[in-house]
């Protein structure tokens, strides 16, 4: 009787946090035209409305799939929404949003019946990683769109988001020793555990995000064209194509040098770091200094900006209460931070929910972001989580902070 008692409660919070990630990705297509539904805006990622399809199909395919054995409800779906079968050029002849929709309501029904009986004591991490999974196309549905709008030379009206403090740049101490690195929680993607002891040497950290007006000094002293700061793939990276004199959401929102800069690429960091004496972080750096104890920041709306709660960034300072046992500020939401750590597997790693989905990346060719963004859901929002990207994407909401 205890255990079935506990298991309709464990039922009834996961519908709960469905029901609350859906409502929020149905709200970005709130007066979404066809057109900026099958836009593809930039050749390395797909349309808006693929990746609503691709949210519907992919629940659909694990839970009634895999769990419940039970046929496609929508077969002719399936080649257009799956991720490894049209490539990204071909994936711009999408239905209209109300038919995706629909789609979305047709599965989410029959999965819901799924719950009533699924046995959640061997499925439960797999309904945590479709909700995480729901999650991560939400903020790259919101980076696509932010290109749609660069695209069109859209630009948002100028606007002053919430109280502003003295920004004090002086870099904070983090002591040697140990520190538990990972995460072994039920909703942990399999590349964040196994959780283990890490040492430290003694370093420093910013206490923020390096803001516009540090990197403005940065672009002002011809930074984008001392061949001195940039590493060989930079540097050709840098003169490939484009000419590139700025980050690329520099002028997409009428905002102050108090905000952290935004869309610049690994490479663009690490020419700063090197433009100021210092470098980037590791991601055992990074994740020591984002340390909370026993708080759980990852749904408190004081502590910093996630969600699209605000729809931009927001000022380094905006956050006091999201300060970290160190000092550090701003670790989470606002901006991704790019580390100078290639994307790797922790010694006992486990693929979940099947062999590639992190392990295809740990190629050596990727780094590791930490932190999140102003447009990372709450499910997604924690010290551990590991982001990774090829070193020239600019595209995402990232910044990066430098440590010594």
């Amino acid at each position: 009787m205890l255990k079935t008692g506990i298991d309709s409660i464990q039922k009834q919070s996961l519908k709960t946090s469905l029901n609350q990630c859906r409502e929020g990705t149905l709200r970005i297509f709130d007066r979404i035209n066809h057109d900026t539904f099958c836009q593809q805006a930039h050749a390395d990622f797909s349309p808006v409305g693929w990746h609503l399809g691709h949210i519907a199909y992919t629940e659909s395919y694990w839970i009634l799939g895999k769990c419940a054995g039970l046929p496609s409800i929508r077969s002719e779906y399936d080649r257009l929404f799956a991720a490894d079968s049209l490539p990204k050029a071909e994936r711009a002849n999408l239905p209209p949003l109300a038919d995706v929709v629909d789609y979305l309501n047709l599965i989410r029904d029959r999965v819901f019946d799924y719950l009533d009986t699924a046995p959640l004591d061997r499925q439960a991490k797999l309904w945590h990683w479709l909700i995480q999974h729901e999650s991560q196309h939400c903020e790259t549905i919101t980076f696509v769109l932010a290109i749609v709008k660069l695209n069109n030379q859209s630009r948002t009206e100028p606007e002053i988001w919430g109280k502003t403090h003295p920004i004090v740049h002086a870099p904070i101490q983090i002591p040697s020793g140990y520190f538990e690195q990972g995460c072994d929680s039920i909703d942990a993607l399999d590349n964040e555990s196994p959780k283990h002891q890490v040492y430290l040497d003694t370093y420093e950290i910013d206490r923020y995000p390096v803001t516009r007006g540090q990197f403005r000094k940065f672009i002002e002293a011809g930074g984008y064209i001392d061949r001195r700061l940039w590493s060989e793939h930079g540097w050709q990276w840098l003169n490939a194509g484009e000419s590139i004199q700025q980050p690329l959401y520099w002028d997409a929102w009428n905002v102050g040098d108090d905000h952290p800069v935004c869309g610049v690429s690994w490479d663009e960091a690490e020419a700063y770091a090197r433009f100021v004496g210092m470098r980037l972080p590791t991601e055992a750096e990074w994740e020591k200094a984002a340390n909370w104890g026993d708080r759980d920041c990852r749904v408190d709306r004081s502590f910093c900006n996630f969600d699209r709660q605000i729809g931009m960034t927001t000022p380094v300072t905006n956050y006091p209460d999201g300060k970290s046992l160190y000092g550090c500020l701003d670790l989470l939401g606002n901006v991704w931070e790019w580390t100078s750590t290639r994307f790797y597997p922790y010694l006992g790693f486990d693929s979940f929910p099947y062999a590639g989905y992190s392990s295809n990346y740990f190629d050596q060719k990727h780094f590791v972001l930490r932190g999140g963004s102003w447009a990372t859901r709450p499910w997604a929002l924690r010290n551990s989580w590991r982001n990774w990207y090829h070193p020239h994407v600019r595209q995402i909401f990232a910044g990066f902070r430098c440590a010594r």
